[in-house]
C-alpha cells in the first residue's frame, strides 16, 4: 500500500498496517539504543505546587512564603520531559543540592497513566 492510499484509507476510517521496523520492538530482536544516547532531556524536581490569583503574586516580595500543596517530609517528584518517573528526597552533598531516588515508576505505569 502506498503512502496516498493509506492515507485515503485512514481518512475513510478503514484499518491501515505500516510496514514493521525491522530490530525494533517487543521481539524484534536486540535494540541499539546508541543512536539515542546523546540527545538531551529536561530532568526537574517538583517540591509542591499552588494555585494563586495574579494580584496575590504580585504581593509576593523577600521573605514571602508561598504555601504548597505537600506535607514536609514527603518524597519530590521526578520528572523527564514532563512525564513522571521516580520519586525521591532531598540530600546535601559537599554543600550542593540533590536527590536521592527512593522510587521509580515502570514503563508500563507511566503507559498506564497516559490512558
Amino acid at each position: 500500500m502506498n503512502q496516498s492510499t493509506e492515507a485515503a484509507s485512514a481518512a475513510a476510517g478503514e484499518r491501515v498496517e505500516f510496514d514493521s521496523l525491522h530490530g525494533l520492538g517487543a521481539g524484534g530482536g536486540d535494540v541499539n539504543l546508541d543512536m539515542i544516547l546523546d540527545v538531551p532531556v529536561t530532568l526537574a524536581m517538583e517540591v509542591g505546587r499552588t494555585r494563586i490569583s495574579i494580584r496575590n503574586l504580585l504581593q509576593l516580595n523577600q521573605g514571602s512564603v508561598v504555601e504548597l500543596d505537600r506535607a514536609a517530609g514527603e518524597p519530590l517528584d521526578v520528572f523527564v520531559n514532563g512525564t513522571l518517573v521516580a520519586h525521591g528526597e532531598v540530600v546535601v552533598i559537599n554543600e550542593k543540592f540533590g536527590i536521592r531516588l527512593t522510587d521509580v515508576i515502570s514503563p508500563a505505569e507511566r503507559v498506564r497513566k497516559l490512558r
